[in-house]
């Protein structure tokens, strides 16, 4: 079927996204914009693309969630053991990518990762429902069932394993961070004019270029 031209044009002229306006580093910028995502009643903001490359050179994507933001980057967590984690220990770099509708912005991220601190996974895990915690222990993530009943009888047998007692963190999970070596803001202007800035890291300095939309 032919092209049909989209109808989204952008709510909002903004000229917030400029130069003189925004901070020094861009996890100052990303916070702001994260609050105000938040702040607009989204349903998961924290929703993110991970995006990694395969030990064959072959490029995958999914739907993770974030966990966190300090200094060293962008936490999530995951099975060590998935396809991701597979990638990440292969290849440990990756793309994020943040798209708030509600506020016509989008950051994009690249990279760096690590696993996170065992201790630091423990504390998290330990916060989960137990539920969750079940699930880690039952689920081979991205690795192939016999069927869905494979699934529940793995569940049903973890279950019967930690009936009396709290669930630990499995040592094929935890967490990562990513490290941002770019980070670009992109918002919604008019005319298909967007604003894209993107913050590069060179040694201790974040510079600033202005993308053409």
């Amino acid at each position: 079927m032919p092209d049909q031209p989209s109808q989204w044009q952008g709510d909002l002229d903004r000229d917030d996204l400029i130069e003189p306006n925004v901070p020094a580093e861009p996890l100052a910028l990303f916070s702001a914009w994260y609050a105000e995502a938040q702040a607009c009643g989204m349903i998961e903001p924290t929703a993110m693309t991970l995006a990694t490359v395969d030990a064959d050179g072959t490029p995958s994507a999914r739907i993770v969630l974030l966990k966190g933001v300090d200094e060293r980057g962008f936490r999530f967590y995951t099975n060590y053991e998935s396809r991701k984690g597979a990638a990440l220990a292969a290849h440990p770099a990756a793309a994020l990518v943040f798209w708030w509708e509600a506020t016509e912005r989008q950051v994009r991220v690249t990279g760096h990762v690590r696993k996170l601190p065992a201790p630091e996974s423990d504390s998290y895990f330990a916060q989960r429902s137990r539920g969750s915690k079940l699930g880690a222990h039952a689920s081979p993530q991205s690795h192939t069932l016999a069927d869905r009943a494979a699934l529940d009888q793995r569940l049903r047998d973890v279950e019967a394993e930690f009936a009396d007692r709290d669930v630990p963190r499995p040592a094929h999970w935890g967490g990562y961070v990513l490290a941002p070596q770019s980070v670009e803001f992109w918002q919604a202007r008019r005319s298909r004019l967007h604003d894209r800035l993107c913050y590069r890291q060179n040694g201790d300095v974040w510079h600033i270029e202005r993308l053409a939309p």
